[in-house]
């Protein structure tokens, strides 16, 4: 499954515990901010933020990929990006990637609260 089919059980989720100004990067809702950077101009736009106070924090479904190098960046630019803002980074997964997510934010010192997503219902 694409990562677009877990971002309304992340937005439930984040919205359960308090979050408000939630932004997603999915249909309906206003869009994130996207961060640039400047050496490719390559840019990232997180999942899904939200804020409690003035506290703003980031929540990333985090899916098995080869393609390990973009999203270590990405979660290491989140993870910054929370730090700034006296938030946390979350790293949302679905069952079976756990796993992969905690040993992508070992290796990169990245700071984040592993979540593991229920399952999705299938249609049909």
């Amino acid at each position: 499954m694409s990562k677009q089919a877990y971002i309304q059980n992340v937005i439930d989720w984040v919205r359960l515990r308090g979050y408000s100004a939630i932004k997603a990067n999915a249909a309906d809702y206003t869009m994130p901010a996207s961060y640039g950077r400047q050496l490719d101009g390559q840019s990232f736009v997180p999942d899904v933020t939200g804020q409690q106070g003035d506290q703003k924090s980031y929540f990333e479904i985090v899916l098995k990929t080869k393609d390990t190098d973009y999203l270590t960046v990405k979660l290491k630019l989140l993870h910054q990006l929370a730090q700034l803002s006296g938030g946390q980074l979350f790293l949302m997964t679905p069952k079976g990637h756990s796993l992969f997510a905690k040993a992508i934010a070992d290796a990169n010192r990245i700071t984040a609260e592993i979540i593991i997503l229920p399952d999705i219902k299938k249609m049909g």
